[in-house]
This record gives structure tokens, sequence and C-alpha cells, in this order.
């Protein structure tokens, strides 16, 4: 059954479990090591004695795809295409856009946009392969111009090949775990050294992310999943079947109702148990509700705010619009009954891949703008040097630095 919590007795929830990675880096950090000194060695032996790999080549060939997708059905090939142009459009807004300007007579200061050049994404294949992830990661690299898109998957299904055929130019990757990561951020003779690795992952690939954070770029060191959902009078069975829409993901995963309606607690409360009974996943589902999630009664909606915003959620659901403005922290916010979070798993277009732990409080979704470089451009004139002279030179030695201020010197009196 799941918890009904006063607010006042809610503080546990703002303190998420620990992802154990303290464990993890130590399981992890062996394996990093070993795929930096011996590359494809250890790679293949890590890959058959932890994930029963038993090719002879980690890349997946052309022929292999386009098999998958004669395999799937038509449906999910027009499911793919819809959610792909969604997903593509809105990620086309969310480019850094090349401009310049005079900011001084002879001072023309500017930005160019240049993609990454190789990114690999992690689609994981555990409980659930997730080819929604694939697009998801995929195509925002696509929407950069990175010329070289590299999936790593563990379980290759007819699903995830298929949706890389419908993309076009990915290069699919059988590898999974601390080992995948690792094989990406160093490069081996048959995995390309990446300079981005995005996607989710378990504690273990979060952990080989985390260790390798520098060596390689990532988008962020991803926890359990969760939702938030600030309701006051919304429908019962709709806000019951989005807590376990979000629970059904793993047994660490949390859904968290704010409402000062007593009413809805308990038609929620009850919603959850009865629509539980005939949920094929509810053996994982009922471990996330029972272990991490709750129903909070709060003494107003300013308080549920409060809440959710120290809480930073990776979902977070509103019924009423007018919310929005006192939201300053969430991975990606839901607004009215009707947008159902899973909507957004699939296809509306925002990306699905969103920082969980926290992590919200300091960026959103995994975007286009993360696979590309924005570098900054300055021309300068004699007149515009001229103009500057005076306080590059003045600051360059208030530092100390004579060379600096010699070198703007040696121009204008030259």
């Amino acid at each position: 059954m799941i918890r009904i919590l006063d607010s006042s007795a809610a503080a546990d929830l703002l303190v998420r479990k620990s992802a154990r990675f303290a464990e993890a880096e130590a399981v992890v950090r062996p394996i990093i090591e070993d795929v930096r000194a011996k590359g494809d060695a250890a790679l293949f032996r890590y890959a058959r004695d932890l994930d029963r790999f038993a090719r002879d080549r980690f890349e997946v060939t052309q022929s292999e795809l386009n098999e998958a997708l004669a395999q799937v059905s038509a449906p999910f090939s027009a499911a793919v295409r819809v959610a792909e142009k969604n997903i593509r459009s809105f990620a086309e807004t969310q480019l850094p856009l090349e401009r310049s300007a005079e900011i001084a007579s002879g001072v023309r200061v500017g930005q160019v946009v240049r993609p990454l050049e190789t990114i690999c994404a992690y689609v994981p294949g555990g409980r659930y392969p997730l080819p929604s992830t694939l697009l998801m990661s995929v195509i925002p690299a696509q929407v950069a111009g990175v010329p070289n898109i590299c999936v790593a998957t563990p379980k290759a299904t007819p699903e995830i090949l298929a949706t890389a055929a419908l993309l076009g130019g990915v290069r699919v990757f059988t590898l999974g775990g601390a080992h995948a990561i690792a094989a990406f951020a160093f490069g081996t003779a048959t995995v390309p050294r990446a300079d981005r690795i995005v996607g989710p992952g378990n504690v273990y690939v979060s952990a080989a992310k985390k260790l390798l954070a520098g060596e390689v770029g990532i988008d962020f060191v991803a926890g359990p999943t969760e939702i938030v959902i600030i309701s006051e009078d919304g429908n019962p069975g709709w806000i019951a079947a989005d807590m376990l829409a979000q629970a059904e993901h793993d047994p660490e995963a949390s859904a968290i109702l704010l409402t000062t309606s007593a009413t809805l607690v308990d038609a929620v409360a009850r919603e959850v148990e009865k629509q539980m009974a005939t949920l094929s996943t509810s053996a994982v589902a009922r471990q996330a509700i029972e272990r991490n999630s709750a129903i909070v009664i709060v003494k107003s909606t300013g308080e549920a705010i409060a809440i959710s915003n120290r809480f930073a959620p990776e979902h977070l659901s509103i019924h009423d619009l007018s919310l929005l403005p006192k939201i300053q922290n969430a991975g990606s916010i839901f607004i009215g009954a009707m947008s159902a979070e899973a909507a957004g798993d699939y296809a509306t277009g925002p990306n699905h891949i969103l920082p969980t732990s926290g992590a919200a409080r300091v960026r959103g979704g995994l975007s286009s703008a993360d696979f590309v470089k924005v570098i900054s451009t300055q021309a300068l004139s004699r007149e515009g040097l001229l103009q500057l002279a005076p306080t590059v030179t003045t600051l360059a030695r208030a530092e100390g630095l004579e060379a600096h201020a010699r070198s703007v010197e040696a121009r204008i009196n030259g």
C-alpha cells in the first residue's frame, strides 16, 4: 500500500536513497583500467563473462539492421516515424545560433557553432530494452550535425536495430555495462573514441560515466527515475496511472503526489491498488510504490511548490497552468491533466533523457545543444584595438603580465 504522509513527515522524501555509487565505483574502477590498458582483449572478455556475448565483432552490420527492420511490424515503424518527426522538430528549436555583432567601432564579436565529431548514445538493455531512448539520444545528435553517431546497447533487440535502421547513419555496437562506457571513453581498435557519452543506464553504467567525466564528456549521472504530481482536484484514476507508469520502470523509482485534498488522497490510494492488481509489471511497480513513493497532504499549493522545488524532480506534473511561473526546478514539466508523462516518454518531442537525483537544480534534459560546441569569435580593426589598448594594458600590468601589454602596444606603436 502506498504511504500517506503529512507534509511535516515528508522530509525523508527529499533525501534520495544513495545510488550505491561507492560500491559501484569500486566494482567498475578495475574494469575501466583494464579496458584502458588492454583495449579489445579486455572488452571481449567482459562482454563474454558479463553479457554472454557470442559474436566475433561488436558492430552490427547494415544487413543486420535491414533484417531487423523487415521483422518489426508496420505499426511499429509508423510509430517511430511519428515520434521521430516530433523529436526532430523540437531538437531543431534548441540549437544555439551563430551570430556576430559590432559592440564598438572596430570591435566585432560573435559565436560559431560546431558539432562534436563522435558521440556514443547508451541504450539500456536490462529489464526493458528501450528503442525510445535511441530516438531521444540519436535524433538531437543528428540535428546538431554530428558525423559519427554510435549506439551502445547490451541487448540489440529487433526493435532497437530497426529504429537505428529507420533513422539511418547510425553505428550500433552490441556492448553494455561499464566496459562499454570505458571503450567509448578511450577508444579501442574496433570501438571509436567518443567526445561525449549520453543516455541512462544502471548504477554501474552511471558510476563509470561519473569516473570518466573529464576523460569524455557526459550528459549527467542518472539515478532512479521519479515523478512529482501537484494536484488539488484531479482525476484519481489518471493520477494513479501516472504514478504506476513511473513505478514500473524500476524498484528504486519514486512517484509522489502532493495535494491539499483528503478526498483525493483516499481516492488515489485506492486507484493505485486497483490498477496494480491487473498490471503485468506489478512485481516491479509494487516495490517502487511501497519503498519510495507517497501521497503527501500539504497545507497549501504554495507548500507543494516549495517541496517540489527542493526535490527538483525529473518529471513534474502540474494540473494548473497558473503554477508554472513558480516552478524553479524540474527536468520536464507536464502541464494540464491530459498531459500524460508517458506521452513525453515517446512522442511529444521534448527529450525523455532527463536529470534525476536533484540534478534538475542545475540543468534540463538532453538537447541538440549538448552535441555542439559554441566557439566565440573576435575580430578587431586597428581603430578597435586603439580604443581598447588603455584598458588591456592597464589590466595586464595590474596582473603582472607585461608581455600581454606589450603584445598590444607592438601593434599600435609599430
